[in-house]
């Protein structure tokens, strides 16, 4: 086995950006203008925020980011922003060229900034799936949001970015940061209880793509494998890597595949045709929802969780 390492940190970019850029006026009400890349680091810098700053998300609800085609008033709304939110390890592969054609200053977070990300695996001689980006290998696991533990990280980050994008504001930050962290460690609580409903011996997840290895490495889970062996959904498996897949399922039981709300499940749905388990094709991984069961990132975990030991136990 060998790892593949990138020699430039996965935070340089981000970080040349936010020296080249510092920070943007206020609005003329003396309030932030605050983007998010995604609806789920909106709601988590939403309550860092609280009545301080609205922010908004660049990507609708229901969007993939791995496959996002960005549109021209994304421009216009990075251009008009005090401070952008990303999750960084390259998860927001479409944002370089949008700030490049943006201008204007603003403070940039990345909320991963810290964390060190999982690495892509690979045997060797083996080649990447067809149609996967290698940036995806190289920077890492991004989904580090799917273990909220690691999310107390981007709190800290955010907070932090507030508080340079707005001195003022620095005591009412400080503590919605730490008001929504003791929120993050019930969540944590709550999660390792409802996983324990779970047999060790069923605890084995097999994905659309490889997103939930820090919940796995969390909470007890082996991940037994992923219907598109990348970290990226817009990427494709290779014949020999379906059949390993489905050899690997039949191997270990695992009696399941699970599948976010935008994932294409034609794949998975070969897969379990062959191996006669079941899919659950409605998890919210990378994006809220619009009203219930995940209009908050603390719904979408739960609601998550819910339906992982309801089809595992």
């Amino acid at each position: 086995m060998k790892k593949i390492f990138n020699s430039i940190t996965v935070f340089a970019i981000a970080a040349i950006f936010l020296a080249a850029c510092g920070s943007a006026p206020l609005k003329s009400d003396g309030a932030l203008n605050v983007l998010a890349s995604t609806t789920f680091l909106a709601d988590i810098a939403q309550n860092v925020a609280g009545d301080r700053a609205k922010v908004e998300s660049l990507l609708p609800i229901g969007a993939d980011p791995h496959s996002y085609q960005a549109a021209p008033s994304d421009v216009a709304k990075i251009s008009e922003s005090n401070l952008l939110i990303l999750n960084g390890v390259e998860y927001e592969h479409f944002i370089e060229t949008l700030l490049e054609n943006a201008g204007g200053k603003r403070v940039i977070v990345e909320a991963a900034t810290g964390l060190t990300p999982h690495r892509m695996e690979e045997h060797d001689g083996e080649e990447h799936a067809e149609g996967e980006e290698g940036h995806d290998h190289e920077a890492g696991d991004p989904h580090m949001w799917l273990d909220p533990n690691l999310v107390v990280t981007y709190v800290e980050n955010i907070r932090d970015g507030f508080i340079q994008a707005d001195p003022d504001g620095a005591e009412t930050y400080k503590a919605n940061a730490e008001a929504y962290i003791a929120q993050l460690k019930d969540l944590d609580k709550w999660i390792v209880e409802q996983v324990n409903a779970v047999p060790a011996e069923r605890r084995l997840l097999v994905t659309n793509h490889e997103a939930m290895g820090y919940f796995a490495e969390r909470y007890g889970f082996e991940v037994a494998g992923a219907v598109i062996p990348s970290f990226s959904s817009n990427a494709s498996p290779s014949a020999q890597e379906m059949a390993a897949l489905a050899d690997e399922i039949k191997k270990l039981g695992a009696p399941a595949i699970f599948l976010d709300t935008a994932d294409n499940d034609v794949l998975a749905r070969q897969i379990a045709d062959e191996t006669g388990v079941m899919i659950v094709s409605d998890l919210h991984l990378e994006s809220l929802t619009d009203g219930a069961p995940a209009p908050t990132y603390i719904d979408m975990m739960k609601d998550n969780v819910s339906k992982i030991v309801e089809a595992l136990k």
